[in-house]
């Protein structure tokens, strides 16, 4: 197996999907995926090693078990930890299902979940009591495979911001060589 240091970024897009086309950039999770790569493209410094870069990109029109699945895997076998970016615009589609299920199913990468559309800690949980908020919990059943499976792997909860994101990139618990205990859900206090 290679050396594992990629973060691989989880995000719906419909299917199927072209970069280039204004559907693409019009899904709110692949715009948050672009910005996380902008941040990257202005600072050489910020922690995110792409994953989709370490792998050709597919033509839109690959076959799904012959070209795409096997392109993910690879990505994924190449991760320290899946970066999954969830909001009311994500859809269960085959494509994240896969990425999430073989990612944290048989790889066992840590995820860390950002929410595009909370910018603040208090919007993931209660500050007082500690606990997440409906809103959040009710996304995840937005992708099943996600919520009956997060439990498996250390997994961080995260708002939509630069430093957070930042924070959470460095943090070794959440990277496969070095991840925390699983059976628990992380986010950083209030």
């Amino acid at each position: 197996m290679g050396y594992r240091n990629g973060n691989y970024a989880a995000f719906y897009v419909s299917e199927p999907f072209s970069e280039s086309s204004l559907g693409a950039n019009a899904t709110k999770d692949f715009v948050s995926y672009n910005m996380l790569r902008a941040w990257k493209g202005k600072d050489n410094n910020y922690p995110f090693n792409d994953s989709h870069d370490k792998t050709y990109n597919v033509r839109d029109g690959s076959d799904w078990e012959k070209t795409l699945k096997p392109r993910l895997r690879k990505r994924l076998d190449q991760s320290k930890n899946i970066i999954f970016f969830l909001s009311k615009h994500t859809e269960n589609s085959k494509a994240l299902r896969e990425e999430i299920d073989y990612g944290i199913n048989v790889k066992g990468l840590p995820v860390i979940v950002v929410y595009p559309e909370l910018s603040e800690k208090s919007d993931i949980i209660d500050c007082t009591t500690k606990v997440f908020r409906s809103e959040v919990v009710n996304l995840w059943s937005r992708v099943p495979v996600f919520k009956d499976s997060m439990l498996k792997v250390p997994t961080i909860h995260i708002p939509y911001k630069k430093d957070q994101i930042k924070k959470a990139l460095e943090n070794k618990d959440f990277m496969i060589n070095s991840k925390i205990s699983a059976g628990s859900v992380y986010f950083y206090p209030c």
